[in-house]
């Protein structure tokens, strides 16, 4: 639900290629782990039949670090392959289209990511590695490239301005955030935006892009040898550096509480939520399967049943656990006209209740359970995909063998667990409530 998630990717030269055999079956990643000489974490694993390599380098560079430069994470994520080394973004471009790869860069919450897709063939790989390598460790953020990108970015916050969905999302951080790290946009504010100088970005950059902060995932037909290689070439030149400090605990609401913003639209935007939960924490299951049925399931789920089927109140109604570091938001989102925000809203919160109250009846649970677990090899069944899981594994320190437990951790969920959960975690008088849209019209008295 996030508003602004930065991503610049090149997709070239032999992305068909790779598409049209990128389809993997993976029973059981076997990953392995290991440092760098210089401390970075690296997570490996092999995969055959296909002669390409996905690599992740992670940063713990997101926008909870932006500290009160909000935005400044976005954009130096962004400004890296705009000028590196002797190259500027056309030539980086051109360097990985003659190989056929594709290189990306996308900043969150929490982290930064440069991926890289490459053929294994060894011209292309060393081309496609150094080039990567030398956006990574020689970005130039010339004077013009940043102010490209800075004006970019402002005009980007400015079509905000004229989105119910992100005006929703924007006030729906703050409201469940206050001031926590987690509270503001991505992207940041037309304020903190305009006054940054090509000096704070470098200096984001010199502290964060280190290796120290850095994790390595390499994902392909390769050898752990060529892996161990890898992983040191494309982090050198890099220093040492050193973490950064901790994120502050999230502070839960002290009450519930609603706020209207007036916007000229048909439809009203609303988000209810509060903050939930985390990547370690020990409810993630209980909340992951019972979120499953009460909003996560689409066209199955208690809210779309409720506000969709039964009433008419709107097109979708959904909910969501989005953990990060920290605990990341517990969200419910729906549109709905402008005449029945009301109506919406208290089937809304009577369902979310009752499911509190009462939890989900053995057949949904079954359900729910032989539908997570029925898809869930298809969620790692690619290169790319594996790598995304990997990288999670890897940046929130979770157990090498997630993707193996996982079905067992849900089949062990019970009607019992999730109610006891959705209780400790989901208060409903600490609920924060944004809507966005035009005001229904007062009966005349």
């Amino acid at each position: 639900m996030r508003i602004c998630f930065f991503k610049r990717t090149a997709f070239l030269g032999l992305g068909f290629i790779l598409l049209a055999f990128g389809q993997l079956s993976h029973a059981a990643a076997k990953i392995e782990n290991w440092q760098t000489s210089q401390g970075s974490r690296v997570y490996y694993v092999h995969t055959e039949g296909l002669p390409m390599v996905d690599i992740q380098v992670v940063f713990n560079a997101g926008s909870a670090n932006d500290g009160q430069q909000f935005g400044l994470a976005a954009l130096t994520a962004g400004m890296l392959d705009a000028g590196a080394g002797k190259w500027n973004a056309d030539e980086i471009a051109q360097r990985f289209e003659s190989v056929g790869a594709q290189f990306g860069i996308s900043s969150s919450i929490d982290l930064a990511t440069l991926s890289l897709r490459t053929l294994t063939e060894k011209p292309l790989f060393d081309k496609a590695l150094e080039t990567a390598q030398v956006i990574l460790t020689q970005p130039t953020f010339k004077d013009a490239d940043f102010k490209r990108e800075k004006n970019r970015t402002l005009a980007g916050i400015k079509q905000q301005e004229e989105s119910p969905g992100a005006l929703a999302s924007i006030a729906f951080y703050k409201a469940l955030y206050a001031n926590h790290p987690y509270a503001h946009s991505e992207s940041g504010d037309i304020k903190t935006v305009s006054g940054f100088k090509a000096e704070d970005v470098k200096r984001f950059y010199k502290k964060y892009y280190v290796a120290a902060n850095a994790i390595i995932v390499i994902v392909g037909d390769v050898s752990k040898e060529q892996a161990e290689q890898t992983a040191e070439k494309l982090l050198s030149g890099l220093p040492l550096g050193t973490k950064p400090e901790s994120l502050p605990e999230v502070t839960m609401p002290l009450a519930g509480a609603e706020q209207h913003i007036e916007f000229p639209s048909s439809q009203t935007h609303v988000l209810v939520g509060l903050p939930g939960s985390y990547r370690k924490d020990p409810d993630y299951f209980n909340l992951y399967v019972g979120n499953h049925i009460l909003g996560g399931s689409g066209l199955v789920s208690k809210l779309f049943d409720e506000v969709r089927e039964k009433r008419g109140l709107a097109y979708s109604a959904s909910s969501s656990f989005m953990p990060l570091l920290k605990q990341g938001p517990f969200l419910i989102s729906l549109q709905t006209r402008n005449d029945q925000t009301t109506q919406a809203l208290q089937v809304l919160n009577q369902t979310l209740a009752d499911f509190i109250s009462k939890g989900p009846s053995d057949t949904e649970l079954t359900a729910a359970k032989k539908n997570i677990t029925g898809g869930f090899a298809l969620r790692f069944d690619t290169n790319k995909k594996l790598a995304n899981y990997v990288a999670m594994i890897g940046f929130y320190d979770m157990p090498l063998d997630y993707l193996d437990t996982f079905e067992q951790k849900v089949e062990a969920v019970t009607v019992a667990s999730i109610t006891e959960a959705f209780k400790r975690r989901v208060n409903p008088q600490l609920l924060q409530t944004i809507t966005v849209g035009k005001s229904a019209e007062k009966s005349v008295q």
